[in-house]
C-alpha cells in the first residue's frame, strides 16, 4: 500500500509540474493583457464596445491603406483633339486649270505625315503655318479649307489625323497586354482602356488601380470602378494606368484554422472578415470572448485627450459572444500590418489536466 501511495503521489506531482507548461497553439487571454493596467505598462487595453467605437473613430492613424484621391467620371465629345506630335496628312482638291499646288493632269494634292509641331501648327505651301492644337479633326479641316481658299478658290480639303504620344495612354502590368494606346476620342475611360488591353489578369490579387496624371498619383481598386460607373475617369492624353496588386495584410495566429499572413480580399476588411479569412476560430481550442488585435501607433499619434490612442502598443479585445461584441466586430476595421490573435481556451488546458489526471489514476490502478 506504501508503495501504491508513494507512486501516486510522485505522478500527482509531475501533473502539477506539467500543468503548469503544457503544451498549447496560443497564449490564454490573461496572459496577453496581463498589466495592461499598469502605469508603466508598454501598451494599452481597449475592449471593443459601441460608446469606445464612437470615440475611437476620432483616433488618426485608422485607415485601412493610403488615402489616394480620385478623379469622378466626366463625359467628354465623341472627336478626339489635335495635340503637338499628332499627324495629320491632306488631300487638297482643285479643279482648277492651273492650280498652286497640283501638277498637270491632277486633281488632287496629297500632303502626307504632316506632324503637328511643340507650338501647335503644321505648314502648308503658300498658306504657311496654320495653328491646329485644341481643334477636332473636322474643325482642323474646315480651318485649312477657309485659308487655302483664299489662294485657290472652290478647294476642297479631305483631313486624315492619327494620335501621337500626347493622344495616347500608357497601361502598365497587370493586363493581359499592356502597352500605349492611342485615345480614339475624348470619352475614353480607364475601364475602357482595360478593356482594349485584355482585362486584368485573373491572378492578380484584389487588383489596385492607379492613375499617374502631370505628376500627381490618384488610386482607386477595380471593385470600386465596377460598382460605381461615375468613378470610370475619363482619360487625357499622356495619362498612365498601374495595376497593381494588393499589398496590405494582417498576421492571423492563434486558435484558428489558418495561421498566416492574409492579404487584403478587399478594400476594408473588420475584425469579422479578418476571423473569416482565418477560417474561423477552433471549435475546440480557441476563445470566443478573447479576440485580441494588436497594433502599433507612431508617436505622433499618442495623445492624453482621448482623442487618440495612449500609448504606441494598443491592444483591442473582441467578445465574440455577445452581440454587442459581434457588432463592434463587424464594424472594427483591420488596418494594414495588424496581428489578430485568436487566444486558447482555459477550458483547453483543463481538459489536459483532467486527462492526465486520468492517465494517473489509470496508472494506479494498473498497480493494485
Amino acid at each position: 500500500m506504501t508503495r501504491l501511495t508513494n507512486l501516486i503521489f510522485a505522478l500527482v506531482a509531475g501533473l502539477g509540474i506539467a500543468a503548469c507548461s503544457l503544451p498549447r497553439g496560443a497564449a490564454v487571454s490573461s496572459e496577453v493583457i496581463s498589466g495592461a493596467g499598469d502605469a508603466n505598462s508598454p501598451f494599452a487595453l481597449h475592449v471593443i464596445s459601441p460608446d469606445f467605437l464612437t470615440q475611437f473613430a476620432k483616433w488618426p492613424g485608422n485607415q485601412s491603406s493610403k488615402t489616394y484621391p480620385w478623379i469622378s467620371h466626366q463625359a467628354g465629345p465623341a472627336s478626339p483633339i489635335i495635340a503637338a506630335g499628332d499627324i495629320v496628312s491632306l488631300r487638297i482638291w482643285d479643279s482648277g486649270e492651273n492650280s498652286l499646288l497640283s501638277t498637270d493632269g491632277q486633281k488632287a494634292t496629297e500632303l502626307a505625315g504632316l506632324v503637328v509641331s511643340p507650338s501647335g501648327t503644321i505648314y502648308v505651301p503658300y498658306v504657311g503655318d496654320v495653328l491646329l492644337t485644341g481643334l477636332t479633326p473636322e474643325g482642323a479641316r474646315k480651318e485649312l479649307q477657309v485659308k487655302i481658299e483664299t489662294l485657290i478658290p472652290a478647294v476642297q480639303v479631305q483631313l486624315v489625323h492619327v494620335s501621337g504620344r500626347k493622344n495616347s495612354v500608357d497601361l502598365v502590368g497587370g493586363v493581359m497586354k499592356a502597352g500605349s494606346f492611342q485615345l480614339p476620342d475624348r470619352n475614353f475611360t480607364v475601364l475602357s482602356l482595360l478593356s482594349a488591353g485584355g482585362g486584368v489578369d485573373r491572378g492578380v490579387r484584389n487588383p489596385q488601380i492607379r492613375l499617374v496624371r502631370n505628376n500627381t498619383t490618384y488610386g482607386t481598386s477595380l471593385d470600386n470602378l465596377y460598382e460605381d460607373p461615375s468613378r470610370d475617369t475619363t482619360l487625357r492624353g499622356g495619362d498612365k494606368v498601374i495595376v497593381d496588386e494588393e499589398k496590405r495584410y494582417f498576421v492571423g495566429m492563434g486558435a484558428s484554422k489558418n495561421e498566416a499572413t492574409i492579404y487584403f480580399s478587399k478594400d476594408n476588411i473588420t475584425a469579422l472578415d479578418a476571423i473569416a479569412m482565418m477560417g474561423g476560430l477552433n471549435d475546440l481550442r480557441a476563445d470566443p470572448e478573447g479576440i485580441l488585435v494588436l497594433r502599433n501607433y507612431p508617436t505622433s499619434a499618442i495623445r492624453l485627450d482621448g482623442m487618440g490612442p495612449t500609448r504606441d502598443q494598443i491592444v483591442f479585445s473582441i467578445d465574440l459572444t455577445s452581440a454587442e461584441g459581434l457588432f463592434g466586430a463587424k464594424k472594427f476595421e483591420i488596418v494594414p500590418g495588424d496581428v489578430v490573435l485568436a487566444t486558447e481556451s482555459v477550458v483547453t488546458a483543463a481538459s489536459s489536466i483532467v486527462g492526465l489526471f486520468g492517465a494517473v489514476v489509470g496508472v494506479a490502478a494498473l498497480t493494485k
